[in-house]
């Protein structure tokens, strides 16, 4: 009886040695070692044979709002209408929108917001992107600006999968700066 019990013991304590060099034995080692596959290949456990899921109809990422605005111009200008501003120009709002306008905004439009950063000015980009800071986007209002952050307007690209809400809020704060001090 005892050399069974030293046989089990003996057997317990090497089988749960492990190192680099030994490291024991595993159990459904199928789930320990899985396959993983790439974002953008193929993949044979799916009937259509993507990697990558659609989500479902009528989801929502976490921290996203539900945009109710087409593309169109007139939903722009509804935009404008309906949507207020939710920060005040306090400190911390403007700081953090001057980060976030570094961020996103800075390379097409400019640190002074005035169509000249740095993807026109090297020639990577051949049009030139409006001034924020000028004449042309003064008199828009706020849910205009953050319509065509979120949807995109012209050549410019929609943002909304990138900037948060409140940040894009931000932005248009910052940008309110920027119209301030080119005056």
């Amino acid at each position: 009886m005892r050399k069974i019990i030293f046989a089990a013991l003996l057997i317990l304590i090497t089988g749960c040695d492990r190192d680099r060099n030994h490291p024991g034995w595993d159990y459904f080692p199928d789930m320990f070692y899985s396959t993983a596959y790439e974002t953008y290949t193929s993949n044979p456990v799916f009937n259509d044979g993507k990697t990558m899921r659609t989500p479902p109809d009528g989801t929502i990422a976490r921290e996203q709002v539900l945009f109710e605005y087409g593309p169109a111009v007139e939903e722009r200008a509804r935009a404008g209408q309906e949507l207020v501003n939710p920060f005040q120009p306090a400190p911390a709002d403007l700081e953090r929108g001057r980060i976030a306008y570094g961020i996103y905004c800075n390379l097409c439009h400019g640190p002074s917001g005035v169509g000249d950063g740095n993807l026109f000015t090297s020639g990577l980009y051949p049009m030139k992107p409006r001034a924020l800071a000028g004449s042309t986007a003064a008199p828009l209002k706020d849910g205009e600006i953050y319509h065509t952050i979120t949807l995109g307007f012209g050549s410019m690209g929609p943002y909304g999968p990138l900037v948060r809400p409140d940040d894009r809020w931000k932005i248009i704060l910052h940008i309110r700066e920027l119209q301030q001090q080119t005056k």
